[in-house]
């Protein structure tokens, strides 16, 4: 009997050989704008065959177009599109020392929250449901504090912040709980650690800042019943140890420009399922069909066998990437 695509995500997670391996393609608009164009259809991503699908777990809040191009979300970020239209830049600061403590989260419309979550679960009955808590710990509070501040503050203001964290901590458990209570079959958090040679702020100071509130955001998913997906990236492949032990069921994106995928497979594979590892910085913008086409037989041959994995790019496709490669890439993945 076939599986449903919420079928082939389950068998996958729990180690086991799907009848196929299910994968997720997601383009930045550019890229979709590229391949609407190569197709000649502009509703062609309506057929990819997707396995997952998302809905975001934070406050389903507005966000204002401040002046042309600077949008600011619902923490009151404001985020400057006019060159990346999918995420933007910061170009404000939100929160210092002095003004910590004063600082408000936004509120839960609780009403909205659930009529949007009933209408998910609702158009997507046959797929894995994820509720996506994005900008997760450490990226909320860059976001909200300035990078350089933050990792400045580590080394030398260690009480600003761990204070900031613990706020966002509380902020993101109701969130948790508020996301868990309604139809979904993960909790993804999205929290960018790595650069492609390494941690960031370095594997000591992410144990002494992250790692203890990490653990409790993955606790309170789990203790729900809800698998748990991080998406970071670069380079911490370092801290899978960390993340088994914390419970962590799916790491994102995988990246095979920072990390031997294979030998990850190898190693943590009993323990830890893989989201991702089409190349987007090398095979799909530099590669010819042939070449796309053998690395994505190879992933799902190889990183698919006995489940533990979700085969999809490494990131959401970017404009750079070759149309003829991503139809390869598709034909693929839908061939299966």
């Amino acid at each position: 009997m076939s599986m449903t695509p919420r079928d082939r995500v389950i068998t996958s997670l729990q180690h086991k050989q799907p009848d196929k391996t299910p994968y997720a393609v997601g383009f930045t608009q550019p890229a979709y704008a590229k391949m609407a164009e190569f197709y000649g259809d502009p509703d062609f991503g309506a057929g990819l065959g997707n396995c997952l699908t998302a809905i975001g777990a934070g406050p389903h809040l507005p966000w204002v177009e401040t002046t042309p191009g600077v949008w600011e979300d619902p923490f009151g970020v404001q985020w400057n599109r006019t060159v990346d239209k999918d995420i933007g830049v910061v170009c404000n600061t939100r929160v210092t020392p002095e003004t910590l403590e004063a600082y408000t989260f936004p509120d839960f419309d609780d009403a909205r929250y659930g009529a949007d979550f009933r209408a998910f679960t609702a158009a997507h009955p046959d797929l894995f449901r994820i509720a996506d808590l994005g900008f997760s710990l450490f990226e909320r509070a860059w976001t909200l504090a300035g990078m350089e501040t933050l990792l400045m503050a580590m080394v030398d203001e260690p009480a600003f912040a761990h204070r900031l964290l613990d706020r966002i901590l509380e902020f993101n458990l109701r969130a948790i709980a508020k996301a868990c209570a309604h139809d979904v079959d993960a909790m993804m958090f999205g929290d960018d650690w790595g650069q492609q040679t390494g941690v960031l702020m370095g594997a000591p100071l992410w144990r002494e800042f992250i790692k203890p509130r990490v653990g409790q955001m993955y606790a309170a998913a789990k203790a729900r019943g809800k698998a748990v997906f991080i998406h970071s990236c670069g380079k911490v492949d370092s801290l899978f140890p960390d993340l088994i032990e914390l419970g962590l069921d799916v790491f994102n994106p995988f990246q095979p420009e920072v990390m031997d995928v294979y030998a990850m497979k190898r190693t943590y594979g009993d323990r830890l399922s893989f989201y991702g590892g089409i190349s987007t910085q090398r095979t799909l913008p530099y590669g010819t069909p042939q070449e796309t086409r053998d690395e994505v037989r190879r992933l799902l041959d190889e990183i698919g066998k006995d489940g533990g994995y979700l085969a999809a790019p490494a990131h959401s496709i970017p404009g750079d990437a070759k149309p003829e490669n991503i139809a390869a890439m598709l034909e693929v993945l839908q061939g299966q």
